[in-house]
């Protein structure tokens, strides 16, 4: 099962692609979209789009999953944040992949193990999880962070099904 990982910006988007096999994860690619800023909102966001349509079609991820937007103290970020966010839910949806969500802390947590880690204990841990890891970008490494979110979700979900997670085993 491939999965692809966002993490959302307008300036700037990461993606990642990760493969799991049962318990284990490989790294396929990652890489970082960047809109031009000379350029209007809408032309930027088309950016956006033909990027993640692009990594969709060159490495064929069955899932998608995507950070959750946070409400930060400047609301025109958020608002552009929100935009970019749309649209990358919307690349993956149009190529008829299932789109998660997964909050920042619940990221963190599933990668580090608590949910306020920090960008470098994150992208350490990422490069545990996927030995040899080389990111493009900061973004990247968020990105690869979403996709294995979601891939240990996936795990859990499985197990669940099969019966094979112990009570009180799970988190």
């Amino acid at each position: 099962m491939r999965v692809l990982g966002i993490d959302p910006g307008l300036r700037h988007t990461g993606w990642g692609v990760i493969e799991m096999a049962g318990n284990r994860l490989t790294h396929v690619a990652n890489g970082r979209i960047s809109s031009d800023g000379e350029r209007t909102t809408a032309e930027r966001l088309t950016q956006l789009h033909d990027g993640l349509m692009a990594a969709i079609e060159a490495w064929a991820p069955q899932e998608a999953a995507i950070e959750e937007t946070f409400v930060n103290q400047n609301p025109a970020s958020t608002l552009k944040l929100g935009q970019a966010r749309g649209v990358a839910m919307l690349a993956p949806a149009r190529a008829n992949l299932p789109v998660a969500e997964y909050a920042a802390n619940a990221i963190k947590k599933s990668v580090v193990g608590a949910g306020h880690a920090d960008k470098a204990q994150i992208q350490m841990m990422v490069q545990r999880l996927l030995p040899g890891v080389k990111f493009e970008s900061p973004d990247a490494a968020d990105a690869l962070a979403v996709a294995i979110c979601h891939a240990h979700h996936m795990q859990s979900r499985a197990a669940w099904s099969r019966g094979t997670v112990m009570a009180g085993a799970a988190s």
